[in-house]
């Protein structure tokens, strides 16, 4: 039975989608819930499994098409087997090109055979499945293409954008140049920071937070917290906990302007921003006033790993009221994050330094973070942004007081 394998609905944030790489090809067996096809929208990359076992007879667009909803992208005959491959014929030699008879000849002693040569070891051997297959079907390198994924990774993206030949790298010069186009999620991005830059009233606020406190909670109960809940207790946790506290306190910092109106939201839902081979995506945790901190790491932990995987749903990145951002990770001491329309707000998080402060008259050297918020000075006046932050610093400060609510 011929079965068809459709686009996924999109929601109607999202009006079509554009295929980035075809993981099968037509006559290939599939196995049922295998992924198919990657198609990459203005927000995450989705995955199309097979909905059946049998054999792709048929693909309907190839890669960098743009499809949309429901529209068939190929065709499985469900079931079926794949035609095994066909084997060289060891045919004899023909009349014409049969040896002449010569006389016989003393046979010559007997040699060991040499033994073939080693395969060169390939830089597709250590790919992803995904990337791998790509490279094998387009007959690529891996050794040869820039990465430009975490670390230098090679992504099946690097791959297709290498096959089809839409990097054009000068080469032999001293001034290389090469132009890649975008990918639609990098084009949303630039679109989403245009759109910030260009319809709100931008400002931002710094403060420092001694983090000697957390880290010495975290030493002394890590070790049972990861023992009663399967995971670590990390600094998110921390600085989510002490946003949705803050935000229940001020509550135009978690408000949104729509036209003349503000929209004051009664929960605290935090946007995370996470930074994949494809660009930062925010992915939300929801009621974050109602989480406990494993509640709180063992979402963020998900969605780390499920942006890795290209697993992140489109209703993981819908919503939002307030973002964290933490360009710490990277290595940022001080930086001023634009916020995330229509949100009015964000925090950024930065590196740990150690530096010299002076507590009770005697210079010490204490854990330091700068943290930022950028706000909608539209409808956040100066004073409730600085005293935000400073309820963010004092949290974090005395993080026993916010583990009982204080």
């Amino acid at each position: 039975m011929a079965i068809e394998v459709k686009v996924p609905v999109l929601p109607e944030s999202v009006s079509d989608a554009t295929i980035a790489t075809w993981n099968k090809k037509a006559g290939d067996a599939v196995a049922r819930d295998e992924n198919l096809v990657d198609l990459e929208t203005d927000k995450v990359v989705l995955e199309v499994p097979s909905p059946v076992d049998g054999v792709l007879k048929e693909i309907r667009f190839e890669a960098g098409a743009t499809v949309t909803s429901q529209q068939v992208l190929a065709i499985i005959e469900e079931g079926a087997a794949a035609a095994p491959k066909a084997e060289p014929s060891k045919a004899e030699p023909s009349k014409a090109e049969a040896p002449k008879a010569e006389a016989p000849k003393p046979a010559a002693p007997a040699k060991a055979a040499a033994p073939a040569p080693p395969r060169a070891a390939s830089g597709n051997d250590q790919l992803p499945p995904g990337a791998r297959f790509a490279a094998e079907t387009s007959g690529v390198d891996a050794a040869q293409v820039e990465g430009t994924g975490r670390k230098g990774a090679v992504t099946k993206e690097d791959i297709v954008n290498y096959a089809s030949g839409r990097t054009a790298g000068v080469s032999g010069g001293a001034r290389p140049e090469e132009r890649v186009p975008m990918t639609r999620i990098r084009k949303r991005i630039a679109e989403r920071l245009m759109q910030s830059k260009n319809s709100i009233a931008m400002l931002t606020s710094f403060n420092e937070v001694n983090l000697g406190k957390v880290m010495a909670m975290r030493k002394e109960l890590g070790e049972q917290f990861q023992k009663d809940h399967g995971i670590k207790l990390g600094f998110m946790s921390f600085f989510a906990k002490a946003a949705a506290n803050a935000l229940q306190k001020y509550p135009v910092v978690n408000a949104s302007v729509d036209g003349d109106d503000i929209i004051y939201h009664g929960y605290a839902d935090i946007s995370i921003a996470v930074s994949t081979d494809r660009g930062l995506v925010t992915p939300v945790l929801r009621n974050v006033e109602r989480m406990g901190f494993a509640d709180v790491e063992k979402a963020i932990d998900g969605y780390a790993k499920a942006a890795r995987e290209g697993g992140l749903k489109l209703e993981d990145l819908q919503g939002g009221t307030f973002t964290i951002t933490n360009g710490g990770t990277f290595g940022s001491l001080m930086s001023t994050p634009i916020v995330n329309p229509p949100q009015s707000a964000i925090l950024g998080m930065h590196t740990i330094k150690e530096r010299p402060i002076v507590e009770n008259g005697q210079v010490v050297a204490a854990p330091m973070m700068y943290i930022a918020l950028s706000y909608d000075h539209r409808i956040i006046d100066g004073k409730d942004a600085v005293l935000f932050l400073v309820d963010i610093k004092n949290q974090l400060e005395n993080p026993h007081r916010m583990l009982l609510g204080m």
